[in-house]
């Protein structure tokens, strides 16, 4: 669904930024702007098409209200949603922006309102014609392009309160994963003819420039949803795939490697080497701990171009110790943990990091938390509404 036109810059200088920090300076203590980046895998997916359109017409779905007030409490400026129903009309994204994240719990209206919405399709349950898992069917979900009951199902949406750059997004939905080189596509596994036709992306990956003021500043956020490496067999599809859906970041980011790309318009090769950006999502990689192939998640948090905040919560901390089983044996900081998975020793990897919100080393960062706070806190009780926390970095505006 497509947002409306770019503010005259009029109007981006009255859109100060929603997160107003201090910052050291030699001479005095001066205010400075700064923008507010979250991620937030909110479990908004239902188990049939239309369920999810359907609650949030209403304007009274909990779930949302939860997830609004969560996003809302943290005074977010850009979210990427993760795990909320693509309609065939792209409605719920907007429903959900203006039903509930632009609505306080009074009903009232928002002082500073979402007002741009990407809501792309996603690969999750488009068919793909081929027996992926090789049950001897062709039509399952599991079949699909990317995991999915229906298409549409578990995709992404990222809102903003400042101007995207619309005719300059680029998607990936369609790259085929044999054009990576040195791929991991599991070739022993699929049909050839599978092989050829498997995409990279299970959701998609986007790059979203965003002006941020009417200087010109341009954060691109560069958002995806890898699939978990998890719920296959010995040959590790999934898991092999998710470490090819972080290795696309880790080539689009590095000039000279990103040649093989090639987006859904056509255009060809990575991102500007001058450009900021900022890396969003439920990458699914935990980058210490869990059953992934780690490797390109640790390439990714090491690459020159990427700053790695740690965002960290107590409540993460806490949490791991309180509920201790698998979390027992983990080599990760529990204070970096972003999501409270099963702790059964031998049936659920424990709680990991999966959620990032990574800035370029060219943004100046001031600040960044996973918003997990402990029993008792203010908004303890709100976490529960999905098994990943809300994740935030502030950069400055210049």
């Amino acid at each position: 669904m497509k947002s409306p036109q770019l503010w005259s810059a009029a109007c981006l200088v009255l859109a100060v930024p929603l997160s107003v920090v201090l910052l050291d300076r030699r001479d005095a203590r001066e205010p400075v702007p700064a923008v507010r980046f979250a991620t937030f895998n909110a479990a908004m997916n239902r188990d049939a098409p239309g369920k999810l359109l359907e609650e949030l017409r209403t304007g009274k779905s909990t779930h949302a209200r939860q997830v609004a007030e969560i996003v809302n409490r943290n005074q977010v400026d850009v979210l990427l949603l993760c795990e909320i129903d693509r309609d065939a009309g792209a409605e719920a994204a907007r429903l959900f922006m203006d039903l509930y994240l632009n609505r306080g719990s009074d009903g009232e209206a928002a002082d500073r309102p979402f007002r741009h919405v990407v809501f792309e399709p996603s690969n999750t349950g488009v068919p793909s014609g081929h027996d992926l898992d090789r049950d001897g069917k062709a039509d399952g979900p599991a079949d699909a392009h990317g995991f999915g009951r229906f298409e549409g199902q578990y995709a992404m949406a990222l809102f903003s309160r400042f101007p995207v750059l619309e005719d300059r997004i680029r998607t990936f939905r369609d790259l085929r994963w044999d054009a990576m080189p040195g791929s991991m596509l599991p070739r022993d596994f699929v049909s050839p003819e599978a092989a050829a036709a498997m995409r990279l992306s299970s959701k998609s990956h986007w790059d979203v420039p965003i002006q941020l003021n009417a200087a010109g500043m341009v954060v691109h956020a560069l958002c995806s949803h890898p699939t978990p490496p998890a719920f296959d067999g010995p040959e590790d599809r999934n898991g092999r795939r998710n470490h090819d859906e972080i290795r696309f970041w880790v080539d689009y980011l590095t000039p000279g490697s990103g040649d093989w790309i090639v987006d859904d318009k056509g255009a060809t090769g990575g991102l500007d080497p001058a450009a900021h950006f900022v890396v969003l999502g439920d990458l699914n990689c935990d980058p210490a701990d869990g059953d992934a192939r780690r490797e390109a998640m640790l390439s990714l948090l090491a690459h020159p171009r990427v700053n790695d905040p740690q965002p960290r919560s107590k409540g993460g901390d806490v949490v791991a110790k309180q509920q201790w089983g698998a979390n027992a044996g983990h080599q990760g900081d529990p204070l970096l943990d972003t999501a409270d998975f099963d702790d059964e020793v031998g049936k659920g990897p424990g709680n990991l990091r999966v959620d990032y919100a990574l800035p370029s080393r060219s943004l100046e960062l001031l600040g960044s938390a996973v918003f997990w706070p402990a029993s008792g806190q203010p908004g303890a009780k709100l976490v529960e509404v999905s098994d990943h926390r809300l994740v935030w970095i502030d950069v400055v505006v210049r």
